[in-house]
C-alpha cells in the first residue's frame, strides 16, 4: 500500500494519497486521529500513519 509514497509525505502529497482536500487533513492532524509532525510552518506525515489512520478507520466502521 502506498509504496509509490516516500517514507514521509508533504501535506500535498497525504492529501492524495487519501483522496481528501486540505481542510479534512488539517482537521485530522490538528484533532490527532492523523499522527503527523511540523518542521517549522510545514507539516509532514509519516506513511507509516497514514496506514495506521486507514486500517483504524476501517475498523471503526465495521464495528
Amino acid at each position: 500500500m502506498f509504496e509509490e509514497y516516500a517514507d514521509v509525505l508533504t501535506a500535498d502529497e497525504a492529501c492524495e494519497a487519501l483522496r481528501i482536500g486540505y481542510n479534512a487533513l488539517y482537521e485530522l492532524l490538528n484533532s490527532g486521529k492523523l499522527k503527523g509532525f511540523r518542521n517549522g510552518r510545514v507539516w509532514r506525515i509519516p506513511k507509516q500513519a497514514i496506514q495506521e489512520y486507514i486500517l483504524t478507520s476501517i475498523g471503526a466502521k465495521s464495528k
